[in-house]
């Protein structure tokens, strides 16, 4: 799609611009020349027996007020972006007002976050305001993943339970939250087998969990599983230096059950945190890493 667009259509547009605003005040003096058509002042059309349309002039308050804003509207062309690619004289970017919009903010919330950026996470657990600000950086940041309750969806991570793929100490989450992170699981399919093969390692795989499974069918899919243990562990209780879940939990991503297994098994899955440093100072990141941090500390996984 991209290739749709040149500098063509920049020139286009800045043309297009220009000359409609210069077809205006032609249309402007053309109407202050137009000559009566006679002698009584009207145009000669009449309807309705004696209803006729008069040639009165434009008022002259209105031309002039016409005139203004088109010359209003060229003077605007010349200073902000809008003839096409042309930044302006003033370079006025929406982008960099929204800079300077979120920096202004930031100075002004500066004295805010100074009393946290040395507090310890604990600390800042037992404080009701900094927990406030956090739950507020929390929704407007995290919500649209994470939920407003932070339990998450389907492929979304619940941030209330205690099962972290990557730790859940206030650093890791620092981390998290700043870089952002990129798990992906490849499709494994061809090293695994045929379609018994994949029964069988998924048969194995809900065993982990004390999930109910076929035995023999488990059993048959333990060696297989050594394709999976690079990344889950021998034990299956996953690894967090590079996000592999632990399968031994009851927690399931992306769906439990031997079809939801099979499908990741075979088509991988790849699933991105963004990074939030740009849109968070470090002050906020801090709060926000302690609030998060707090959202397990009182709870208790429920049954699947």
């Amino acid at each position: 799609m991209s290739d749709f667009f040149s500098n063509g259509w920049s020139v286009f547009v800045a043309v297009a611009s220009v000359v409609s605003m210069l077809a205006c005040l032609a249309l402007l003096a053309g109407a202050a020349r137009r000559r009566v058509m006679a002698s009584d002042n009207t145009t000669g059309h009449v309807w309705d027996v004696n209803l006729t349309e008069l040639n009165n002039p434009l008022p002259r308050w209105w031309m002039w007020l016409f005139i203004i804003t088109v010359v209003f509207s060229l003077v605007y062309l010349l200073l902000y972006p809008g003839a096409g690619s042309r930044a302006g004289s003033l370079g006025w970017t929406s982008a960099g007002q929204h800079q300077a919009e979120q920096q202004a903010a930031r100075v002004a919330m500066q004295p805010v976050y100074a009393r946290y950026a040395s507090a310890t996470a604990e600390t800042l657990m037992q404080d009701p305001a900094a927990m406030g600000i956090g739950e507020r950086l929390f929704v407007n940041n995290c919500a649209a993943c994470h939920g407003s309750d932070a339990h998450g969806s389907k492929g979304f991570p619940n941030l209330t339970d205690k099962d972290w793929l990557h730790g859940g100490d206030h650093a890791t989450i620092i981390k998290t939250i700043t870089d952002g992170r990129v798990g992906m699981m490849p499709p494994l399919a061809a090293a695994v087998g045929d379609a018994k093969d994949l029964h069988n390692v998924a048969q194995y795989v809900l065993s982990l969990s004390g999930a109910t499974h076929d035995a023999a069918a488990a059993a048959a899919g333990q060696p297989k599983f050594a394709i999976c243990a690079a990344c889950h562990g021998a034990d299956g209780k996953g690894n967090q230096a590079i996000g592999a879940p632990n399968l031994t939990d009851k927690i399931w991503l992306h769906g439990f059950g031997e079809d939801a297994i099979v499908a990741m098994v075979t088509n991988g899955k790849t699933n991105v945190m963004p990074a939030q440093a740009q849109r968070l100072t470090p002050e906020q990141i801090h709060v926000l890493g302690a609030y998060v941090m707090s959202l397990s500390r009182s709870h208790t996984p429920a049954a699947p």
